[in-house]
Formats: C-alpha cells, structure tokens, sequence
C-alpha cells in the first residue's frame, strides 16, 4: 500500500471533535503515514498538544501564530505561545515512552486578504517567530495571502541562517513559484486546490521539481475534488496525490516515496 504523510491538517479543530477516532483510523486506512498539526493561537495550542499526544508517533504539533489571529493582544499572545514553546522544547523526558515535542514553528505568516488593518503588527509577529525559526532550528510553515512581497522581505534578512520550511497552501503562479523556490530548505505545500477544475496550478507545476513539493489538505478546509464541499480530512490526501502523479506524468508510488522524504528532510523531528 502506498504510505504519504498529510504535512498540514487542523485534526484538533471542533470540526473533528466528534469522530476523531474515525478520522484518523480512515486516514490510516488510506495510506497516511503521518499528520503535521498546526496551532494558530496560544489556546490552540494546547489542543494540539493534546491531539497529538493521543497519536503518539503519528501525529506532530507545530506551534505558531497565525496572521489573522494577530490582532490588538497580539504581544500577549506571542509571549505566551513563545513560553509555551520553550517549555515544550525542555520538558521531553525520558519517562515519556514517545514525547511530544514541536517539530517547527506555524502556522506563521502574513494574509492581507481581508484587511491591512493591522499590518504592521502582522509584519512583526512574523518576523519575531521567524527569529525562533532560526533560534530553535525548528522549520516555518508559512502561511500567505496577498502579502508574498512583504513575506519575501523578511525572509531575504535571515535567509542564510533559516533551517527550511514549508510555503503552505501554493496556489500561485510561475513567476512566484520560482521566486519562493530561491530559498533553500523550502518546499511547497499542495493541497486540493490542484482539483479543482478552474485551478490554473496544474500548468504552474510544470516549473516546480518534485522534490520541492510536500503534500496537505489544511483539513478541515479546501477539499479536494470529488468531495468539493464537504469537510476536508486527511485521508483525502490521496486525491492530491493522485492528481499530481498525472501533472508529472509519473506513477503514484513515485509522488507518494518522493514527497515523502521531501517532508522527511525538511521536518528533521518526525
């Protein structure tokens, strides 16, 4: 059976409050050999923690501020996510038979989608967790709508010094795909959008190396076709999977062995 790993999936969200259980034994069951669970708050992340302590050995937190939950207390919420994050970095103890422990920082980033309202803030929440990125050595999964040039920006200022990261939820065109693909020790994070039927990200591909891609759903959001509308969850990474063997012309045991070690290198902790 083909084994990939879902490198980006909400699985602590109250959307999968009620079958959790069931979700992740039909992520198994379809080939998924591991799932990367992002925070986007200080609340969150003791939910992923939690997730991810009852899936031990397959599930892995990230911990981080996402940009549209930087608003005005978003000082405190970054002192508390940052102390949160130490102290799980300095608690893994030898008692614990497989402790849990943050395997990078996210999800970070910028989003100008909605509003610039507060854009400045988001500008410095990123670039602090950027900093953490290079202190911890804890990989970046990055998170950016309408903002790749400010992104960009901050990244060029640490780039010899980042461990790597991920550009998650890359829907963009040739001419971005190139320039975040300047950065060493990134890769980009494809989900269902690659299904969709108006989706121009089949042809953008073309100038994106496999070995530069990792696969995700960002369940429960962005479903990929056949099941546009429903709750997204991990097992339908496989569609993703499949979708991209017929971009590049390979078979699926070639995406799914390549994009895995893809999420291997970059993902030192899993």
């Amino acid at each position: 059976m083909l084994s990939f790993i879902d490198t980006h999936c909400h699985l602590d969200g109250e959307e999968f409050a009620a079958d959790r259980e069931e979700v992740v034994a039909r992520a198994r069951a379809a080939g998924v050999s591991k799932i990367l669970v992002p925070a986007i708050d200080f609340k969150s992340c003791h939910s992923v923690l939690d997730v991810c302590r009852q899936y031990p050995d397959y599930c892995y937190p990230m911990l981080g501020l996402h940009p549209e939950e930087v608003r005005a207390d978003w000082r405190q919420q970054l002192d508390s996510l940052g102390t949160v994050l130490s102290e799980s970095l300095q608690t893994k103890t030898h008692s614990e038979p497989s402790p849990v422990g943050p395997i990078a920082i996210g999800e970070v980033g910028l989003d100008y989608y909605w509003s610039r309202e507060f854009e400045q803030e988001q500008l410095e929440a990123f670039e602090e967790q950027v900093r953490w990125s290079v202190e911890t050595r804890l990989p970046l999964m990055i998170h950016c709508r309408k903002a790749q040039n400010e992104m960009v920006a901050i990244l060029r200022k640490y780039a010899d010094d980042l461990p790597g990261g991920v550009f998650h939820c890359f829907t963009g065109n040739e001419i971005e795909a190139r320039e975040l693909l300047q950065f060493n020790r990134f890769v980009l994070g494809i989900g269902g959008v690659l299904t969709f039927k108006k989706s121009n990200l089949p042809q953008t591909m073309a100038v994106i190396p496999l070995n530069r891609i990792v696969l995700e759903t960002d369940a429960p959001y962005m479903a990929p076709v056949p099941h546009r509308g429903q709750r997204n969850e991990p097992a339908f990474v496989s569609e993703v999977l499949r979708k991209l063997a017929e971009v590049y012309g390979v078979s699926e045991e070639e995406v799914a062995r390549q994009t895995t070690a893809n999420a291997f290198e970059v993902f030192k902790k899993i």
